[in-house]
């Protein structure tokens, strides 16, 4: 039996419906007649198709199945979702994205800075030359831009400083296409020196005051807000002298 469920933002998921055999039934609430749900079994797929999309079709939809875990036991087993964006706006690609870099004492921290893109579904992953790269890497969520509806994303990874000379990659993938970008010299932007930015911090409280990575992301953060958005920087500048 496949399960598909409907989660809006802020909201617990609801199952939606359930197929069995060949055959679905809806959940009460739900117009049946709105969806098609295909089992593939050749390919291991099932396939829910939403028709007449309207505004209140907007949510995550995941499928699940009782997996037999133990002898008289059963586990529910979530797929990882599939956002559902209806809008009139049409989809973009992001119109940058570069990595920036940072040394301090014995570690280099690479920033992968990808702006105004819609909408804002997009996956971000760091690789070496050999496989993906998944320890000491934070993600930020998606913020959007203050005039437009587009959206911009920041992930950055930590390494050794001795790994220098290793390349590491960006790839992001968003519904207009993938990109992947190389931490090679000629390609990644210095950060600012911190003596430029303590004027704007007051002191520079915030400016790698341990090794803790939650400290270096707050300061990359504010640093690629102030760097990328003339209006943002005004903003806080008001509210510091305020």
């Amino acid at each position: 039996v496949i399960h598909w469920y409907k989660q809006k933002e802020g909201e617990a998921p609801e199952r939606l419906l359930f197929l069995l055999g060949d055959k679905f039934t809806a959940e009460g609430g739900f117009q049946a007649n709105r969806y098609l749900v295909e089992r593939k079994s050749a390919q291991r797929q099932c396939v829910l198709t939403i028709k007449d999309v309207i505004p209140d079709d907007a949510a995550t939809y995941y499928c699940a199945y009782w997996d037999p875990h133990l002898i008289g036991y059963y586990n529910k087993v979530f797929g990882s979702g599939t956002k559902l964006i209806v809008s009139e706006k049409g989809s973009s690609p992001p119109a940058n994205s570069e990595i920036l870099q940072k040394k301090y004492e014995n570690q280099i921290m690479y920033v992968c800075l990808i702006e105004k893109f819609y909408p804002e579904v997009i996956k971000v992953t760091w690789t070496d030359d050999e496989k993906e790269v998944t320890d000491n890497i934070v993600k930020g969520d998606t913020w959007q831009s203050t005039e437009e509806d587009d959206y911009s994303i920041a992930s950055w990874l930590t390494v050794p400083a001795e790994n220098k000379d290793k390349k590491y990659y960006c790839k992001y993938e968003h519904e207009e296409g993938k990109v992947s970008l190389p931490t090679q010299v000629d390609s990644v932007k210095p950060y600012p020196k911190e003596e430029d930015c303590r004027t704007v911090f007051n002191g520079g409280n915030l400016l790698f005051v341990t090794d803790q990575l939650m400290h270096r992301t707050a300061y990359l953060v504010y640093i690629i807000i102030l760097l990328k958005s003339s209006m943002y920087y005004l903003i806080v500048l008001f509210f510091v002298y305020r």
